[in-house]
């Protein structure tokens, strides 16, 4: 049933959250290693899918029911929530979160690129304008304005950020196949990415028990980066007469995103940054339109 009221106000949430995201990625990360804060992150979100799952008694459709839903299941995991965080949380941790935040948000063009080869879909020349256009900003922020020098602040930093949004895009083109309910789905990936990143840190880290600071975050990153906030959009797109309508809203959360980056965080932006992303966005914009402009032809 459409009600874009509740649409509005459940992407707004949604929005919310993912613009709080960045500054708790960077202050948990004080404490506690990538690695760890992906395991206590990654517990708390199963837990909470759970019991959102229990309630709406469709915990029953998580649970793959054959070897290759469970093998697809194991593999979806292995790139989110496994792969996507561990990469991004090492990003996080070498770059400003100022800096590490926006290159993240270019995960829309890295899926447009990865779709060519893996979808077989054609980039049209309005859209290619928009990739050239937001790895301007990319250049522009990691460089920190000195595009005459191509002095990167971080080489390796840069890397991983940008690295983060070939998973995550990898995981939503191989997730079109999978036919249970998105948060169904959602819990069983998590769940089957558990014991691999407890694995991963037994070998890798030394385990300890966490300080305060250091849990609370992995449990509000958990609780909302990778819970709540995939349930608001799910209900905002279950309300909306038009996905277009609230898509828009979500180029409102980097920007709020850089101002809770410098109160909470302490970071002083930088004009490089602001530029930068606006660029980024501009390209997401400018793709976002051509591929509007494309279905209204077809």
């Amino acid at each position: 049933m459409v009600n874009q009221r509740k649409a509005y106000i459940y992407a707004i949430g949604a929005v919310l959250i993912w613009s709080t995201v960045a500054s708790a990625f960077k202050i948990s990360l004080r404490t506690l290693s990538p690695a760890h804060l992906l395991l206590y992150a990654n517990l708390v979100s199963v837990l909470l899918l759970g019991v959102i799952l229990l309630f709406r008694r469709e915990l029953g459709l998580a649970f793959p029911k054959n070897r290759q839903e469970w093998l697809r299941s194991a593999g979806l995991g292995i790139l989110n929530p496994f792969l996507y965080y561990l990469v991004l949380f090492k990003a996080f941790d070498l770059l400003p979160a100022q800096e590490a935040q926006p290159l993240n948000y270019t995960w829309a063009i890295t899926l447009s690129i990865l779709a060519v080869p893996l979808l077989k879909q054609k980039l049209s020349l309005g859209e290619i304008l928009a990739i050239l256009v937001s790895y301007c900003g990319v250049l522009v922020i990691s460089t920190r304005g000195d595009l005459l020098g191509m002095n990167f602040s971080d080489p390796f930093g840069v890397a991983l950020a940008l690295g983060s949004t070939i998973a995550w895009a990898l995981y939503w083109i191989f997730n079109v196949r999978d036919g249970r309910p998105p948060l169904a789905g959602l819990f069983m990936n998590f769940l089957c990415a558990l014991p691999l990143s407890l694995v991963y840190c037994l070998i890798f880290t030394e385990m300890r028990v966490p300080d305060l600071t250091g849990l609370l975050g992995a449990a509000y990153i958990g609780c909302f980066e990778m819970g709540i906030s995939f349930f608001l959009w799910l209900q905002a797109l279950k309300y909306t007469a038009s996905a277009a309508r609230i898509s828009s809203l979500i180029f409102i959360s980097p920007f709020f995103s850089l101002i809770l980056i410098h109160f909470l965080v302490g970071e002083e932006i930088l004009p490089s940054t602001f530029y930068g992303l606006v660029l980024i966005v501009a390209g997401l914009v400018l793709q976002q339109f051509v591929k509007s402009k494309a279905v209204d032809v077809d």
